[in-house]
């Protein structure tokens, strides 16, 4: 009866038992949130009313912020209300859909970002074929497997974690529940399910970082040979902050799933789970927008539009 009732919900991990420290705590993650929000839904209806902005490469960043919005918002709004009403706890139900969300869109984003390596391929090393290549037909296809892949290992990731028996204390050591976190709590003396999950995980993780490396050779070598200073500026400028992004993604992701697991709360783990799961939402619209003529110039039309109106 005991281990049933602690099945039925986890405690999440409080930052502090300090009632200000957890104010400026739920402050500082709504202010996080709220810029995240704004961003995202930015870019999104930027690349679908401007019509200057419907190219693939804009169509795939469309859903990169679709996936960053919803990443963000299946974590930090909990930790936020947990925060403000002083309480931890997240029902069982709660922690598998948590866990499956932050998954899927982890999977998802991995795919995309290798989409979006795909298109700059094209785009830079093939430009004479890029419409023929890259046709609308083609880019909802290589969504639809990238949300596709997403939801299997969600699937997998669930299924996986949620099989063991959990016993003992049921504090997450963490402020969502996560794989490496739940995996503390475990009893289970056989992790065979979701060692196969982590398995497959990585295989898909590394032939993504395979794709892309492999495809930045070609577009770094071909950018090199361009005679022009300018033309070199313009390629380097829509690649370098794909590949920041993608660096970051995938290097955090991979420090919080790969290092051992430790039965005593580490700090580190803490600030590698928000790098992958708020950060990112947080500053790649930035990084994308930063040195984007088509989207400042999108931005300033729908402004002064407004403002006209």
């Amino acid at each position: 009866m005991a281990n049933h009732t602690l099945m039925m919900e986890f405690l999440l991990m409080k930052f502090t038992e300090s009632w200000t420290l957890l104010m400026l705590h739920a402050a500082f993650f709504l202010m996080i949130f709220l810029v995240a929000t704004m961003e995202n839904i930015l870019i999104i209806l930027l690349t679908i009313l401007d019509q200057r902005l419907h190219s693939p490469m804009y169509f795939f960043l469309r859903h990169l912020s679709f996936s960053d919005l919803c990443l963000i918002s299946a974590t930090v709004p909990k930790s936020i209300v947990n925060s403000i009403t002083f309480t931890d706890s997240i029902s069982f139900l709660g922690c598998v859909i948590q866990l499956f969300l932050v998954v899927l869109l982890a999977g998802f984003e991995i795919g995309i970002l290798t989409v979006m390596s795909y298109d700059r391929y094209v785009a830079i090393c093939r430009p004479l074929h890029y419409e023929a290549i890259m046709k609308t037909g083609v880019c909802v296809q290589l969504m639809a497997v990238s949300w596709f892949n997403g939801g299997a290992l969600g699937i997998l990731y669930s299924v996986g974690t949620f099989s063991l028996n959990f016993c003992g204390s049921n504090k997450i050591h963490q402020f969502f529940c996560d794989v490496p976190a739940l995996l503390k709590l475990s009893c289970s003396e056989e992790h065979t399910t979701i060692n196969i999950s982590v398995a497959i995980g990585v295989c898909y993780a590394f032939s993504c970082l395979v794709c892309i490396v492999l495809s930045y050779v070609h577009i770094f070598s071909t950018v090199l040979k361009l005679p022009s200073r300018q033309s070199q500026s313009k390629a380097f400028s829509t690649c370098l902050p794909h590949l920041i992004v993608v660096s970051a993604f995938l290097v955090t992701g991979a420090v919080a799933y790969l290092k051992p697991v430790s039965s005593a709360p580490s700090p580190i783990d803490l600030l590698v789970s928000v790098f992958y799961s708020v950060v990112p939402p947080t500053l790649n619209p930035i990084i994308y927008c930063l040195r984007n003529k088509d989207i400042k110039s999108a931005l300033r039309k729908i402004l002064w539009n407004m403002k006209s109106t």
